[in-house]
């Protein structure tokens, strides 16, 4: 099971993160912009993995040649999709979260 478009969502979050709270970023953690393209790349990978499991049912129900896909690995992109889907909404929740937090703060 590939995991590595999750792990580099969590990895990027974990860089936006440290460099939030001030301290120094992981060596293991890349060299991500600034907040907003950290938070864009994310979006955009969560996206791709909603779209893989159209295609790979598409290619099932078809059996198009050598694309097509057997149901196993259907469900397990539905299920890594819902997974990504559902840690992304957490992510906005909890900086939501955060933001009101802040915007309640007495100065």
């Amino acid at each position: 099971m590939d995991l590595s478009g999750i792990d580099a969502m969590l990895s990027q979050l974990k860089a936006a993160s440290s460099a939030a709270s001030g301290k120094a970023p992981d060596a293991a953690s890349p060299q991500g912009g600034d907040f907003a393209s950290v938070l864009k790349n994310s979006i955009d990978q969560v996206n791709a993995l909603q779209q893989q499991p159209e295609k790979l049912a598409k290619a099932m129900e078809t059996g198009s040649g050598n694309n097509s896909a057997d149901l196993t690995e259907v469900m397990l992109s539905v299920q890594k999709a819902n997974i990504s889907f559902q840690e992304m909404v957490q992510v906005r929740n909890r900086l939501v979260t955060a933001y009101n937090d802040i915007m309640n703060m007495s100065v």
